[in-house]
């Protein structure tokens, strides 16, 4: 079984902008595979289905970006699910607008998000999909860059990065993450 997780805030305000990018990437591929987003537990949205005969949720806690691990370990725990096949999908500033990075494991470095998951599952050792967002200018808030709105010149390089990340995972699901490490990093 394999966990699917996007990261981001569950409000329509929220809904385009930088820090949205993880539920936008799971919504593309939950889409890829005719999976819908639409039931509600865990403190989350999600769905499941099927990849290859393996079984597959898509999860989008509802928790805001901060408490995200609260929901991912609630599934964890209750799938028994092993930490190879959590797959967290995350926006990332210091990774430009279109680009992506795939982890087998790794440090949270400053993304709130991701430091809640790692600190709810204990471990920093599951995979993972980070879609560059860049950083703001010099004179830019950071909390007003990842949640405002998102300039037409950024907005292409976004979407891009979405569609990167959303093949990227698929490339896991249906070849391993060392094939997508390979193809897509």
């Amino acid at each position: 079984m394999y966990l699917i997780v996007g990261l981001g805030n569950p409000e329509n305000d929220y809904s385009n902008t930088r820090h949205n990018m993880g539920f936008n990437v799971v919504n593309r591929v939950a889409e890829k595979y005719d999976v819908s987003i639409n039931k509600s537990k865990f403190k989350a949205l999600y769905g499941m289905g099927s990849v290859n005969g393996e079984k597959v949720i898509f999860l989008k806690p509802q928790t805001f970006m901060n408490l995200s691990g609260e929901s991912v370990n609630e599934v964890v725990n209750y799938y028994k699910i092993d930490m190879d096949n959590i797959l967290v999908i995350y926006d990332d500033m210091d990774i430009e607008p279109g680009k992506i990075r795939i982890r087998k494991s790794g440090s949270p470095g400053t993304h709130n998000g991701i430091k809640s998951v790692t600190h709810c599952l204990n471990s920093q050792n599951f995979p993972r999909v980070r879609v560059g967002i860049g950083k703001p200018k010099a004179n830019e808030d950071v909390i007003g860059y990842v949640i405002g709105a998102i300039d037409t010149e950024d907005k292409e390089k976004l979407e891009n990065g979405v569609e990167k990340a959303a093949d990227a995972v698929c490339a896991i699901l249906e070849h391993g993450i060392d094939f997508a490490m390979n193809k897509f990093n």
